[in-house]
């Protein structure tokens, strides 16, 4: 199966799926560097994603695509009590009607639960939204990412340090000292979980009526 993992970060969503061809693209040369030395076999292409997805979609099978997702999250109500009122990034749908009108194969695009009333109806899992072109079951996952207010109580930091010890497997982002990353544990936190990313591949395998989101 080829895949195209689009805004790859450091390969949480990847870092299970076995038996796959996957070319992974990052805009970030740093983070790049580190998904290569996760998964030295995927292709890294470190570019534009958006524009890599419009010009090379129809030679994949499967496509995962994860775009930034600050200007759809909820953290937009604490940037208004700053006076800071911005455009939700709009390249997220222009990626979901790409792929649902023209993409032959299986994607799922995934970001946060948004601030607003989704424009498409997508799947949620947790703290993620999902727009697929096939159904994803339901999948107990318990996780908390906590807070990167410093000023938060101590109860909230405590559990965004565990965010961070949830996925050691991927890197121990306090000891690569390779790695000059100005925002560790932001990178972390924009992972997905590894066994979220196996399930929702395992479900794109499987031979079920499509359920389709308007």
């Amino acid at each position: 199966m080829k895949v195209l993992n689009l805004y790859a970060g450091i390969g949480g969503n990847r870092k299970l799926w076995e038996d796959v061809e996957v070319t992974a693209v990052e805009m970030n040369p740093k983070i790049a560097a580190i998904y290569q030395d996760f998964f030295p076999e995927d292709k890294m292409v470190v570019g534009d994603a958006h524009q890599y997805l419009l010009d090379h979609f129809k030679e994949f099978d499967f496509i995962w695509a994860s775009p930034p997702c600050p200007t759809h999250s909820v953290c937009s109500h604490f940037l208004k009590g700053q006076g800071i009122i911005r455009y939700p990034d709009m390249n997220l749908y222009q990626e979901i009607i790409l792929l649902k009108t023209f993409f032959e194969g299986k994607y799922c695009i995934e970001n946060v639960v948004s601030y607003y009333e989704p424009l498409i109806r997508p799947h949620q899992l947790g703290r993620h939204y999902f727009w697929t072109n096939f159904h994803i079951s339901q999948i107990d996952i318990e996780y908390d990412i906590g807070t990167m207010n410093r000023q938060a109580s101590k109860n909230s930091q405590r559990k965004a340090i565990i965010r961070e010890a949830q996925i050691p497997e991927l890197i121990d982002l306090h000891g690569m000292k390779d790695f000059d990353l100005p925002n560790k544990r932001q990178v972390l936190r924009n992972c997905v979980l590894p066994r979220l990313g196996l399930h929702i591949l395992n479900e794109s395998k499987r031979i079920v009526q499509p359920e389709l989101f308007q």
